[in-house]
């Protein structure tokens, strides 16, 4: 998968955080409509750049941007 897929989902997630505050990474899969190995590679960028705040409350895990 080339960097510019990547980067193109981890825009995608980065928009739809920005509309809706928070969501967990099951919804924003759904919601964005990317693969699930595209959400976890675009939330890694996204990491890496310093972007996301992380929350786990029980087995759900929620991303919010910084």
């Amino acid at each position: 998968m080339s960097e510019d897929i990547i980067g193109a989902a981890a825009g995608k997630i980065w928009e739809y955080l920005n509309e809706n505050e928070e969501a967990s990474v099951s919804k924003v899969a759904k919601e964005t409509g990317l693969g699930k190995n595209e959400v976890q590679r675009a939330i890694g960028w996204l990491a890496k750049e310093d972007k996301l705040s992380f929350e786990i409350n029980g087995r759900t895990e929620t991303l919010s941007l910084k």
